[in-house]
């Protein structure tokens, strides 16, 4: 394997890994302000006006940032069953084709969420709620998200391909 393709490889999987790390973060946050919130609400009678929003509004980061490396940890839904039954060779086009879809995937994802999200910045767009808090943070999560899973669907194929190589050399 060539050396920038390794470090390309190795380069995306860390960048994944410390998003990765961030959504493993935010989950304590989700919990601790739901925990206040019941709290708050059913003891002290007195719930929160952002309790509940800050919640939802990190659950959306928290699942996407943690999908790329999760690719990369092989964590995903998987055919394991046909796979398995696959030659080696086989398993490699195979999962050679399901990068390529993600990659196509992500493509298409990002095209379409990358506007929609500097629109939200530009604006300076909130929830109108009454906590009112930005939300275009939350609408970049989506095109980083999906951008990286496209990157590391690409490293992942690199592997797969320079491994098949190898093993023929």
């Amino acid at each position: 394997m060539p050396a920038f393709v390794s470090a390309y490889i190795l380069g995306i999987t860390r960048i994944n890994k410390f998003f990765f790390n961030i959504a493993s973060a935010i989950i304590f946050v989700i919990v601790f302000s739901m925990l206040y919130e019941v709290i708050s609400r059913y003891v002290f009678h007195a719930p929160t006006t952002w309790g509940m929003e800050l919640a939802t509004l990190l659950f959306g980061p928290y699942f996407l940032l943690g999908g790329a490396y999760l690719l990369h940890m092989r964590g995903h839904v998987n055919l394991d069953l046909l796979k398995h039954k696959l030659s080696p060779r086989n398993q490699r086009l195979l999962d050679v084709f399901s990068f390529v879809i993600i990659i196509v995937f992500s493509i298409i994802m990002f095209s379409y969420s990358f506007a929609p999200a500097m629109q939200a910045w530009e604006y300076k767009e909130t929830s109108f709620s009454a906590w009112n808090p930005p939300i275009w943070p939350v609408k970049f999560a989506i095109p980083i998200s999906v951008l990286l899973l496209g990157l590391q669907s690409f490293a992942e194929m690199l592997n797969v391909l320079y491994k098949e190589q190898d093993q023929q050399s």
